[in-house]
């Protein structure tokens, strides 16, 4: 009898079989799903207690949650605040009270409000502080980095944009943080040579250093490359570091595997040489945008890197079909080759290129306009291990060429064929790359339904789809990706004019869409609208900017079931006050435009941005900026949002989207825009 009690009591109760143990593996696997993990929690008492527990990571939207999520979540390693915008130093105080001894990371990057003050308490209380990211704190000064030296057990510190600190700042820095090991100074304009150099003496553990855009000179760089353990040296747009600067150079980083030189307008192949002659384990080499010529010449400077190099960016270079071929002859190691905007690049030089790569997996000719399909044709021959490859606007490559990728790279995991001549053929070849996950169709005015069903029939795994002005597609073409392709989170069929409710519907299906724009729609209506916002639980961004049909019941909708939706677009479509001011129900929301929409009136507006606390970016017409009272605009700026004023010419509307919506029309005007 005692034992029948007992079994009936473990039927009545099946968690209690569970050990926490066990409960933490379910977790990490639920925790990819932040619904799924907050049903998880509210499952009984006993879960919400072990939930709170197990996790490590939180990710706030709103300062003043965090004495009480603090309060629950004990445990806390990594404290990412960049979704609160104004962090206070009682925020930064409640912090170190709560989370001290367990901290290990905390994002400060897109906050503010915060002074020396609350980080002293910060870095004071959490003594196993490793990493902290003060990026774009734009008033920061050196009394504050002086604070920051006081977490000794700092490894990672990012200080990105902060321009008023200077070598004071950093010295001090250096000196306190002696175990730094990754430090990003991008565009600290006033640190130098002084505040680098004291870096790479004192903190002897940095592997990886970011000075892009710093006013700094080959001098500090002496001491830099005789850092033992650095990985990584980033120097793009160091305008400061030239030729003469790096003659005298002597140094042996055998440590180095990535150099980013990007922008040095001021480096040539002869300073490059000096830069390179020690680094012999390199790896990675970005010389993208330099005043370097890409010659023969230059492959003597490759000469000591180019057994281990794995990759090289050249995007926006003057390349030679000589440099190619000098390349492709020296640097047979290299998997990943960036030519984005060469636009020097011919069918000779990247064929040359490429015969000798056959390890290549990334490839980017992105605006190469004088390929055509006979280069093309040899990288399909050469290269049958390429997992991407990036040839946007190569218009000059023939039908035939695009049926050759897919048959030859079956491998291929993201393709970007915007703006080119691949019809339904070539679709039909690409879909056997069952491993494809991100396609780029947008402004491809050869493909049609017929094509995007063989995508959806042969790519399961596809994540990303932009069909950006394809105007051959219809419904029947969305209906087969989304019975296809059940995992895609993004996709874009902006102004393709065809597209109705019933797509939408058909897109509803995939239960883990997170981006979903549709600008220029003009069929689309409320109802399909709704479709997607019940069934997509994941919906973070969403456009429908003119979609004229779009007016306050589908943002009703969106209010209610769409409570992870972050960003919205309803400029000129229907929506009045009543629908932005229902948008106030969504505590995620965080960029809200809004332009060209007759219905709204300086006074709902001004409810809906009261409503919406969470705001941190909002487009409004201009016309607003002198009807919203002066005292609001200022409260919602003291709380971390920020305002863009556009005026938009309101004639002539659907003339305009009419316009728009026809491809000749629109690649005619950019074509002009280019000239201009």
């Amino acid at each position: 009898m005692k034992k029948a009690k007992q079994i009936q009591h473990m039927i009545s109760k099946p968690f209690d079989l569970l050990s926490e143990e066990l409960v933490f593996i379910i977790l990490d696997l639920v925790a990819q799903n932040p619904s799924d993990l907050k049903s998880f929690s509210l499952t009984c008492k006993w879960f919400y207690q072990v939930e709170a527990r197990h996790r490590r990571s939180l990710k706030p939207l709103r300062a003043e949650y965090l004495p009480r999520i603090l309060t629950r979540y004990r445990n806390t390693a990594d404290l990412d605040l960049s979704f609160c915008p104004r962090v206070t130093d009682y925020a930064l105080s409640v912090v170190g009270c709560l989370s001290g001894p367990t901290l290990r990371s905390v994002d400060l990057s897109r906050s503010f409000s915060f002074s020396a003050a609350g980080l002293l308490r910060l870095a004071v209380k959490c003594v196993s502080l490793v990493e902290i990211d003060l990026s774009n704190a734009t008033e920061m000064r050196d009394a504050a980095a002086a604070v920051v030296a006081e977490a000794k057990s700092l490894e990672r510190l990012k200080l990105g944009r902060c321009k008023k600190l200077t070598d004071m700042g950093i010295g001090c820095i250096a000196v306190g943080c002696r175990k730094l090991k990754r430090v990003s100074l991008k565009w600290c304009v006033g640190v130098g040579d002084l505040g680098v150099g004291l870096l790479a003496v004192k903190c002897k553990d940095i592997r990886s250093l970011d000075l892009s855009y710093l006013p700094i000179t080959g001098k500090c760089l002496h001491d830099v490359l005789k850092l033992q353990h650095l990985e990584e040296l980033l120097l793009q747009g160091c305008f400061g570091v030239d030729d003469d600067s790096l003659k005298s150079l002597t140094h042996h980083c055998n440590s180095l595997k990535n150099l980013d030189a990007s922008s040095c307008q001021n480096l040539t192949q002869r300073g490059l040489t000096s830069l390179l002659s020690g680094a012999g384990c390199l790896e990675r080499l970005d010389l993208a945008h330099s005043s370097s010529v890409i010659s023969l010449d230059f492959a003597s400077s490759l000469n000591k890197v180019s057994s281990a190099l794995q990759s090289i960016r050249l995007d926006g270079c003057a390349v030679t079909c000589d440099g190619l071929k000098a390349i492709g002859t020296l640097c047979i190691s290299l998997r990943e080759v960036s030519l984005s905007k060469c636009v020097t690049v011919t069918d000779e030089g990247l064929s040359c290129l490429v015969m000798k790569l056959k390890d290549l997996r990334k490839l980017d000719i992105t605006c190469c306009r004088k390929l055509t399909g006979v280069s093309i044709t040899q990288v399909a021959s050469s290269c049958p291990l390429l997992v991407s490859l990036k040839m946007e606007s190569c218009s000059l490559v023939s039908r035939d060429a695009f049926w050759l990728i897919g048959h030859k790279c079956r491998l291929l995991e993201e393709l970007d064929f915007t703006d080119n001549e691949i019809d339904d053929e070539g679709l039909k070849s690409i879909s056997s790359c069952r491993s494809l996950s991100s396609l780029k169709l947008g402004i491809c005015l050869n493909i049609t339904d017929r094509g995007l069903s063989y995508i959806g029939m042969g790519c399961s795994n596809l994540r990303e789809l932009d069909l950006y002005r394809s105007v051959g597609i219809t419904d029947v073409g969305i209906s087969s990706i989304a019975q296809g392709c059940c995992h895609l989170e993004t996709i874009n069929i902006s102004y393709c004019k065809d597209i109705t409710d019933k797509s939408l519907v058909s897109l509803s299906k995939c239960s883990m869409l997170q981006t979903f724009e549709s600008r220029g729609c003009p069929h689309i209506t409320c109802q399909g609208l709704a479709a997607i916002a019940v069934r997509c639980k994941r919906l973070s961004k969403l456009d429908l900017k003119k979609c004229p049909f779009i007016n306050d019941s589908g943002l009703l909708t969106l209010a209610h079931f769409s409570q992870g939706l972050k960003q919205i677009s309803v400029s000129e479509t229907g929506v009045t006050d009543v629908g932005l001011v229902s948008l106030a129900n969504i505590g995620c929301l965080q960029n809200i435009a809004a332009v060209n929409t007759r219905g709204l009136s300086p006074s709902g507006v001004a409810a809906a941005l009261v409503g919406c606390g969470g705001l941190r970016k909002v487009k409004l017409h201009a016309s607003l900026r002198s009807l919203l009272p002066s005292s609001l605009i200022n409260h919602m700026e003291a709380r971390g949002c920020s305002f863009l004023w556009k005026d938009y010419n309101n004639h002539n509307n659907s003339n305009t989207l009419q316009a728009e919506l026809d491809p000749k029309y629109w690649k005619l005007q950019l074509e002009e825009d280019i000239e201009l």
